[in-house]
Formats: C-alpha cells, structure tokens, sequence
C-alpha cells in the first residue's frame, strides 16, 4: 500500500498542479478537490454496506484495478496534449467513485487481519504507512514534475498500482462476516443509520470528524496558491509544503504506535483536534517559508493523531455486523465533507484571498471543536 500511495500522492501534487497551469482558478482547484471527494459523501453508505456483504479483499482487488487505469488514461490524455480541465474534472469524480467502495473495505479489513488486540497499533502502522507515503510522494512529485513532466508523474502513479494488487493476491486468510440484515442495501444503510443514531459517542464522535473535515483539511487544495503565489517556490516549494504536513502526520503515526494503548485517548484527542486548528490559524498567518513548514508539521501530525484515535475508537466499539457501515459513515464525514469545505474553501480563496481562506477556517474549527466538548465533556473520560 505504502508504494502505491506514493504515486498517488504524485499524481494528487501534479494534477493539482496541472489545474493550477490550465486555469490559473482558485476556484477551479477547489471544484477539481470537490468532484474528487462528493462521490464519497453519496455512495460511502453503499460502500459500507457492500463491505459487510462482501469479502472486502475481492472488493479491493476490483476497486484498485479501476484506479490504475483511470491513473493511465489521464497519463494518456496529458502526453497527447488532449487533457482539459473537464477532463480532469471527470477523471476526479469517476476516483471519487471508487474510493466510496474502496475505503470502507480497506478501513475494515485491518481488524480482521490483526483482532481487536492489535487494532490500534495497526491502525497506527497503517497510518505510518500512508503518511510516510505522504512525505515522500509530494516532494517526488516536484522533482518529477520538472524532470519527466506531469504525464510522467500519472504515469508512475499507474504503475505504482501493482504494488498494492500483488500484496491483495498474497492475502488469503481474510474472514468475512455476513450480517444477519435484510436482502436489500438500501435497508442495510438505513439500518447503519439508525444503529450510528442510538449510540450518542458515535453521534458526538462523527460530528467532530465532519467539522475537521468541512473548515479544517480544504488548506490542502489551496497549496499550489501558497507555493506560486505566496511563497514563490513554483513545483519543488508546493512539494516542500505537502511533505511537512505529511512529515508531521508520520511523527503523529509512530507516536500512536508507541503509546496509543496506554494514552487516555479521550483527552488526547481534544488536545489534537485544539492543536490542528490553531496551527491552521498560525500557517495563514505566516508569510515566512520555514516558520510555515512547522506549522503544517504540526497541522499533520495534531490531525492524524485525532482520526486515528476516533477511527480506533469506532472500530473497537462496533459489532461486526455493522462495521464496514459505521466505517462508511466515518468516511462520509472524514471524506465525505472535505470537497465541501474545498469548494468553500476555493470560492473564499477566489472572493478574499488564500490566507484569510485558510484563517476563516481554522477559526469556524475551533469554535466547532469547543461547542462539541462543551455540550460533550464525556468525550474527554474516554
């Protein structure tokens, strides 16, 4: 897995970089950022549902499959000079597609791998894995963006695929649990529903996940901005950018690792979710390159800190039948809400600048996050 996201964090820098060349739009990166994710807000239940259907390894092997070929074909486009910004604009959403069936599966199989024993440390390696991922793809992305151009760079994120498709087709001792539910899908997303609605700490949980998610991780679009336009750094300072935050999301990873069983996750979790949104709050701010790179060293690793602390919570508390559903649901906000705040985001970006885009959110987070443990103060005990 590791290897195949390095290239698609290539490709995820190099296609926002493509945007950002075609159009010169704020606005047009945030819509590319909001087709790329909306799909997962409309199909994540579904996704979920099939999850606790399906062998999740089979589902995978499909999903991973589709994402490489739509990783070629945008190679393809790029070489011919065909690509446009509509293009790119279907390609995302058709990605987006994808991962609503993909993320569930993949969230849920890690504890039919190791136990509920072993969930929160492997839900820190797997976190470790994406982040480190996270480090290195975006600053390979700026070397390859000038060495090869950015066909190159969809071309190795195709490729890198196979990484992840040969490990699938090494795993055989996956369990799959039926549920005892209805024979419709449809019945079991309302019934997901209904068992996330009777389970307050879900509720409260999730709720949190969505407000980090709709004001707080749309920064990420608006890094081609900052890189050209603020900082003049051009493709290697956008690379630099995006590896920070992933370097801090790392730090964040082994961190858990190392003390996540014994840590008292409730209070650590408010500590991480209060940290993110004011080093947000101190990155619009900052017009200085370095101070910048630490304040998204600390936005990555205050953020991944805190979801994997939720996702373990969540995973640990559900009964099998209804996780991969309470897993979608985790995803509808986690993911699900992101291109929202993208499109928020890009058209405040458009309408009053990219800092006080970035500053407008990390102030709507924070009161967010301080209204839910107000009303919530269970939460901390946890």
């Amino acid at each position: 897995m590791c290897i195949s996201l390095v290239g698609t964090w290539i490709q995820s820098v190099a296609q926002s970089w493509l945007v950002f060349e075609l159009t010169h739009s704020a606005f047009l990166l945030g819509l590319v950022g909001f087709l790329s994710l909306f799909p997962v807000f409309l199909f994540s239940l579904i996704g979920g549902a099939v999850a606790d259907r399906v062998n999740k390894r089979r589902i995978l092997l499909w999903t991973q499959t589709v994402f490489m070929l739509l990783a070629f074909l945008l190679a393809v486009l790029t070489q011919v000079k065909m690509i446009t910004p509509l293009g790119i604009m279907i390609i995302a959403a058709l990605n987006g597609i994808i991962m609503a069936f993909d993320a569930p599966a993949r969230q849920t199989m890690v504890i039919e791998l190791v136990g509920k024993k072993h969930l929160a440390n492997a839900i820190a390696l797997n976190s470790i894995a994406f982040n480190a991922s996270r480090m290195i793809g975006p600053v390979l992305a700026g070397i390859f963006v000038a060495a090869i151009g950015l066909s190159g760079c969809f071309f190795i994120n195709g490729f890198s695929f196979l990484g992840v498709l040969i490990a699938l087709n090494l795993i055989r001792s996956v369990t799959t649990n039926k549920p005892n539910g209805s024979a419709y899908i449809v019945q079991d997303c309302i019934d997901g529903l209904r068992f996330v609605r009777s389970h307050n700490i879900f509720l409260v949980l999730i709720s949190l996940v969505g407000a980090t998610s709709l004001f707080g991780v749309s920064y990420m679009i608006l890094m081609p901005i900052f890189a050209a336009d603020i900082f003049h750094k051009g493709a290697v300072g956008l690379g630099q950018l995006m590896s920070a935050s992933g370097c801090g999301a790392l730090i964040g990873g082994i961190a858990l690792a190392r003390y996540g069983e014994r840590m008292p996750k409730g209070r650590v979790l408010f500590i991480c979710v209060m940290t993110f949104s004011l080093a947000l709050i101190g990155f619009a701010a900052s017009r200085v390159f370095i101070i910048s790179l630490l304040f998204l060293v600390l936005i990555g690793a205050s953020s991944v800190t805190a979801m994997s602390l939720v996702n373990t919570i969540l995973q640990s508390a559900a009964p099998d039948q209804y996780r991969g559903r309470l897993m979608s649901v985790y995803m509808l906000t986690f993911s699900g809400m992101v291109p929202f705040g993208n499109l928020l985001a890009g058209w405040l970006a458009h309408a009053v600048g990219v800092s006080a885009a970035v500053l407008a959110g990390g102030i709507f987070g924070l009161f967010c996050v301080v209204l839910l443990y107000a009303f919530n103060p269970q939460i901390r005990e946890l």
